[in-house]
């Protein structure tokens, strides 16, 4: 089976290393892979070695210079799927399909990691009547799908994965000497994108509860975004400088969760939640938001538990109950582990991925 990827990116996210996973697995398991990438994107960067890259993006949705060039590559290569990672990839790989003039062309795959409606303009409708198959992060992105009017057989859930023996084998930062933290100071973290969705005005509301009654808690939040700016005067205004610690981008992010005693969530929606994944097989208990996909993660009781979105009393509350009861920690945290290494690794993404891939090439999938 060979596969032409389509990502135009030019973060990291947890999309994009999806995409490196898949990438990377299917060739592991002996199918031909290429990558289309931005020139400038850190996925292009990272997967400089062993991959066959192709350095491509469109400046705007409807860039047809872009799209021309992807036509031509696709009527070169030949690939028996096309798989578009991002809405821009998307509309490019429909735009691209659109050109062509030979017959038999393949068949486009697209990735839908968040659970956000889709946009009713006559763009985004026109791009998404292209797609055959919609594999979804989540079973609730693919029932929103269903919702928004996509036919249940042009859907399928396919849960992300990671590479399980990866984060078992990274070593804990050393975040207490790095960020100046006190030497036994228990960490709650979280790592995401410093955007709306990902609620971290509601963590940092529940940090200010927390730090009350366990002064020696500390937040560490990993990642970089539009909204740090906003995060930087709540932590001013609430005097938390000393107990809530915006650490940037992190690329040694596994490293990092083995560094957190507890793994905090407060995204407002979210599809799926790699970063979920991530601190369970690192043996992390979570305290999360009942959101999106986040419900077919976390088992509430079991490895985790789960407050409303934007309760920050109740996350507060959940942080503090596992902040105060070690055994309780470990015990969701040794679930967490074996739910990640059962139901969230790589390899099941990958195959469930590829059976996706054979049957949209014999033309099964339907508007069923």
């Amino acid at each position: 089976m060979f596969s032409l990827h389509v990502d135009t990116a030019r973060t990291w996210r947890g999309g994009q290393n999806q995409v490196l996973t898949t990438l990377m697995g299917l060739r592991a398991l002996g199918h031909r892979t290429m990558l289309v990438a931005h020139s400038g994107g850190e996925l292009r960067q990272r997967a400089a070695e062993g991959l066959d890259l192709i350095p491509l993006a469109p400046k705007t949705e409807m860039d047809l210079t872009a799209a021309w060039r992807l036509s031509r590559v696709i009527k070169q290569l030949k690939p028996d799927v096309l798989h578009a990672h991002d809405p821009h990839g998307v509309a490019m790989a429909a735009l691209a399909l659109s050109m062509s003039t030979q017959p038999g062309k393949p068949p486009l795959v697209a990735a839908r990691r968040v659970d956000f409606h889709l946009r009713g303009n006559s763009l985004s409708r026109w791009k998404y009547r292209q797609v055959d198959c919609f594999i979804c992060a989540s079973e609730a992105i693919r029932q929103m799908l269903i919702g928004d009017g996509v036919l249940p057989g042009r859907t399928v859930t396919v849960h992300e994965g990671i590479d399980i023996d990866r984060v078992e084998r990274a070593e804990p930062a050393n975040l207490h000497a790095e960020l100046w933290l006190p030497r036994h100071a228990p960490i709650v973290g979280n790592v995401a994108a410093l955007v709306p969705h990902k609620g971290h005005r509601h963590l940092i509301e529940a940090a200010r509860s927390v730090v009350q009654q366990v002064p020696d808690a500390r937040f560490v939040i990993a990642g970089e975004g539009e909204l740090r700016p906003a995060l930087e005067r709540q932590i001013k205004e609430y005097r938390l400088e000393k107990h809530v610690l915006l650490a940037g981008f992190r690329p040694d992010v596994l490293s990092v969760h083995k560094a957190f005693d507890i793994f905090a969530m407060s995204s407002v929606t979210e599809g799926l939640g790699t970063s979920l994944l991530d601190a369970m097989a690192a043996g992390k208990p979570i305290v999360a938001t009942r959101t999106g996909g986040i419900p077919e993660v976390v088992v509430d009781g079991q490895t985790g538990v789960l407050v409303a979105p934007r309760d920050h009393d109740a996350m507060a509350e959940a942080i503090v109950r596992l902040l105060k009861d070690e055994a309780l920690r470990r015990q969701m945290g040794d679930a967490g582990r074996a739910r990640a290494r059962s139901l969230f690794s790589a390899e099941r993404m990958v195959q469930n991925t590829l059976i996706v891939y054979q049957r949209v090439a014999r033309g099964e999938a339907s508007g069923e």
